[in-house]
């Protein structure tokens, strides 16, 4: 099975289920990269210290990127309106758990670069003095 219709059966629900299940799908994937991205961004800041936070915010935002198209695809595929039980409700109230995934992940990755600039810098002004 290809990757697009491995997409396409994961937006219509699946073999099993009804049609809500496309979109709890992508409700579940948001999620996680919300839960992703918040740890990611609390690694950046410092006060989780296991880790690499540039390779968990990366995640952060692969999640949120693939749970945003799971519920696009699914609104795409899904026949009716909200309230017939197809799960378009919970489809459109994944798009923004993806957008923000990748808006921590984005923040994640920009603190994690300026904690580690501002580590180079000052282990440069260990080594050769301040100028």
């Amino acid at each position: 099975m290809s990757a697009a219709d491995a997409l396409m059966v994961a937006a219509e629900g699946g073999v099993i289920g009804d049609g809500r299940t496309g979109a709890n799908l992508a409700l579940g994937v948001g999620l996680i990269g919300v839960a992703i991205g918040w740890l990611t961004l609390a690694r950046a800041a410092g006060r989780i210290s296991t880790g690499n936070a540039r390779t968990g915010a990366i995640s952060a935002m692969a999640v949120g990127l693939v749970g945003t198209a799971l519920a696009a695809l699914h609104l795409a595929t899904s026949s009716g309106g909200p309230g017939t039980g197809n799960g378009m409700v919970g489809a459109i109230g994944a798009i923004p758990l993806g957008l923000i995934a990748m808006a921590l992940g984005r923040r994640a990755l920009t603190r994690s670069r300026h904690a580690e600039q501002t580590a180079d810098r000052s282990e440069h002004e260990r080594q050769f003095g301040s100028a």
